[in-house]
């Protein structure tokens, strides 16, 4: 196989679309910015609680960044993205974005995380550019915030409609109170009202507790006594690893789903002693599939091109690189096309207006979808397996399961 960025100098390149080939291809920066360089401001979690979520995301637009400069950079400009640390804080969040907003930028990238991005998206109603890399916050279309990968209502929509199918049919939840615990329970309620889960699944017993709480014992105990047979406990991070060590100390083994912010490797390696042994990861696309799956020619080539790049970083995919490389993609492809004096408002009309775009995550059209340009076709159920330290897909795109 050729490496990409000889593949993305050749003609096929055009063939490649606009989206894949640009594997990561554009920037912003403002015009005070040194000359030959293109920057564009990420605001992720880079210590505290969900530091793994932003060093996993800075890893993969770190090496996206490489490959797009090996290829051209912004119309010869050197792609750069700066990475500013909001600690896991709204509050430093809300105070980084307002400093960036001062350089009149076309896009920031970020946050990684529900609250942050939420705390951030009222500063840039009116713009730049806002593409935050969480799928759990849900922007109003014709907005300036987009929301990457596929939507946690869809993936919540995708492991109900697996659990239906396996005939778990009476769902506990177990929520954290913070941002992503209310989008879950908003999510839960959402979907169970829908006609195809309204007479058949029932949530027999909710459960909250605080995100910063070491113990989930009483909480697991209720849910072992109401009769529930898979349960949605919509956390990440180390609220996921306080609920895995609750089921192991009950004895509780039914299947249980938390975030897809919970499907990286590291995670994964560190949690590997009390992995629940049914976990149900919901998932968007990227993962490497059974060859019983076929997706569109375009995706497979995407995700090839991004298998390829992520081996020469010695990275792997998992959640934290595909929630910010179809981000990037799309972002550096409107830069590209527009070039690198393109405004705010310019990249916000090419994005609103894409369609028919090959990234990892599916097909994306912004026009059918606004402000995630991904439907619920790009919501699938997934596992991990221990033994070969890889995410095995447990169902088609939806959710109904695998034969």
């Amino acid at each position: 196989m050729k490496p990409l960025h000889r593949i993305l100098k050749s003609g096929r390149a055009a063939a490649y679309g606009l989206a894949l080939v640009a594997a990561g291809l554009i920037g912003f920066a403002p015009p005070s910015h040194a000359a030959g360089t293109y920057n564009i401001d990420v605001v992720m979690p880079l210590t505290g609680g969900a530091a793994f979520v932003g060093q996993g995301q800075k890893d993969a637009l770190s090496a996206l960044e490489e490959e797009v400069n090996k290829t051209g950079g912004i119309r010869g400009a050197k792609l750069h993205f700066v990475f500013h640390d909001e600690q896991t804080s709204p509050q430093v969040a809300v105070q980084l974005t307002t400093q960036l907003l001062g350089g009149k930028p076309a896009v920031i990238m970020g946050s990684s995380l529900v609250g942050e991005c939420l705390a951030m998206a009222p500063l840039m109603a009116n713009g730049p550019v806002h593409y935050c890399l969480s799928p759990a916050i849900h922007p109003k279309p014709g907005s300036w915030t987009f929301s990457t990968s596929a939507s946690s209502v869809d993936q919540i929509a995708a492991v109900m409609r697996y659990y239906k199918a396996k005939g778990w049919t009476k769902i506990a939840t177990l929520m954290t109170t913070d941002a992503s615990g209310q989008d879950g329970d908003r999510s839960v309620d959402a979907i169970l009202e829908r006609p195809e889960f309204k007479s058949t699944m029932h949530k027999v017993i909710v459960e909250h507790f605080n995100p910063t709480d070491v113990s989930v014992a009483a909480q697991i105990a209720r849910i072992k006594e109401s009769g529930a047979q898979a349960m949605i406990a919509w956390v990440t991070g180390a609220p996921a690893a306080t609920v895995f060590k609750g089921m192991i100390q009950a004895g509780l083994d039914i299947p249980v789903a938390p975030t897809s912010g919970n499907q990286t490797f590291a995670a994964m390696a560190q949690w590997e002693s009390f992995l629940p042994k049914q976990l149900i990861l919901a998932s968007a696309l990227y993962p490497p599939h059974p060859s019983t799956v076929k997706l569109d020619p375009r995706m497979d080539k995407a995700q090839h091109a991004m298998y390829a790049i992520l081996k020469e970083h010695h990275l792997k995919a998992d959640n934290m690189v595909a929630t910010s490389w179809d981000a990037g993609l799309i972002v550096v492809a409107g830069l590209r096309k527009l070039g690198p004096k393109a405004n705010a408002a310019q990249l916000k009309a090419y994005i609103d207006t894409l369609t028919n775009f090959p990234g990892v995550d599916g097909i994306y059209d912004f026009k059918k979808y606004p402000q995630r340009g991904l439907g619920p076709e790009s919501s699938i159920v997934t596992t991990y397996d221990p033994k070969t330290k890889e995410w095995v897909w447990l169902s088609k795109s939806g959710g109904a399961p695998l034969k």
